[in-house]
């Protein structure tokens, strides 16, 4: 980090500034020029607040050479992290597919749509137990009873389940879940990150609707400096001025949490276009972008889905899709 100073500091004022950076455990090293004076802090200067430092009078810039983030970031960590999701690998040249409904509805519905997905090569079944809705109104899920039928469905498929945890409170239900996800609006939820960093538990960790990519690895940091490196990236469109699709993928995430993070990132078309057509081609870009998996939205019944069907694929459209990623990802090896 350098802090240029303002023309002719106060001696009063630099000895002020100096006694506060000798606090923060860096070193110092002076540089006065004819014009200005250049403080350069050499040391770790993640946990400095760089807006603190321009609070004192005498200073006239402060910039960050180094991202303010160290246990997601590339340059500390250059190997690529692979996370161990009950024996399916994510990350580092190992491709995850993880496809399931928005919603478990019932046992009939969750376990066809195991079924089907699993035959189809997926690797992970997902489904909402506890359901984040815009409108109070809406379909909230089942609860823990849609976890225990995810449960079920994993003891008769052997796929491993991700579904969402929202709150603190209900950490106790998910104790036998194999990967929790933290969703876009939890994203920010320092208390729940904090908590999941204490686990050992892999973390899906879905990208803000309005994060940018360091808000959305400081988060990752939240959860890792509670000593829980297993956190996968999950891009699922941010918000635009375009009202076409329910959001905008960002398919630039992929080659830059590659370039900036050791973590794996997945991405979620289905999330990202609201629109179950979108959502073959989006799976293509996302893959050729050198993504570390998929997260599908699958419904045997999407017309009558209680949560998300216009962004549903049905299990034969999930089949197609499977069969062409399959034949790019051979291309692009």
């Amino acid at each position: 980090m350098i802090v240029k100073l303002k023309r002719n500091p106060d001696e009063n004022e630099l000895e002020k500034l100096m006694n506060f950076l000798r606090e923060q455990d860096v070193s110092i090293e002076e540089t006065t020029g004819e014009r200005y004076t250049v403080l350069s802090l050499i040391g770790d200067t993640s946990s400095i607040d760089e807006k603190l430092i321009g609070r004192f009078d005498i200073v006239d810039k402060v910039i960050r050479i180094e991202e303010p983030f160290t246990k997601a970031n590339k340059k500390l960590h250059p190997e690529s992290y692979v996370v161990d999701v009950d024996g399916v690998k994510i990350g580092a040249g190992n491709f995850c597919v993880i496809a399931g409904p928005c919603s478990v509805e019932s046992e009939e519905q969750i376990f066809e749509i195991a079924r089907s997905v699993k035959k189809s090569g997926a690797n992970l079944l997902r489904g909402g137990a506890f359901k984040p809705r815009t409108s109070p109104y809406a379909f909230q899920g089942l609860g823990k009873k849609g976890i225990d039928l995810l449960l079920q469905a994993k003891k008769e498929t052997g796929l491993p389940i991700v579904t969402e945890i929202m709150d603190l409170s209900d950490l106790d239900y998910f104790s036998d879940v194999d990967m929790l996800q933290v969703g876009a609006r939890n994203m920010q939820n320092y208390s729940l990150l904090k908590e999941l960093g204490h686990s050992k538990k892999p973390i899906l960790l879905k990208r803000g609707l309005s994060a940018t990519y360091n808000e959305w690895i400081m988060s990752a940091e939240y959860i890792m400096t509670g000593g829980n490196d297993n956190v996968i990236l999950c891009e699922r469109g941010i918000r635009t001025f375009e009202s076409y699709t329910r959001n905008t993928l960002d398919v630039s995430a992929i080659p830059a949490m590659k370039e900036l993070s050791q973590l794996p990132i997945i991405v979620d078309p289905s999330h990202a276009s609201g629109k179950y057509s979108f959502v073959q081609p989006l799976s293509l870009a996302s893959t050729a972008a050198g993504c570390d998996g998929l997260m599908i939205e699958v419904h045997n019944d999407p017309e009558n889905a209680l949560s998300d069907g216009p962004q549903s694929v049905t299990c034969e459209r999930f089949r197609t899709i499977m069969k062409k990623v399959g034949k790019l990802r051979e291309c692009i090896l």
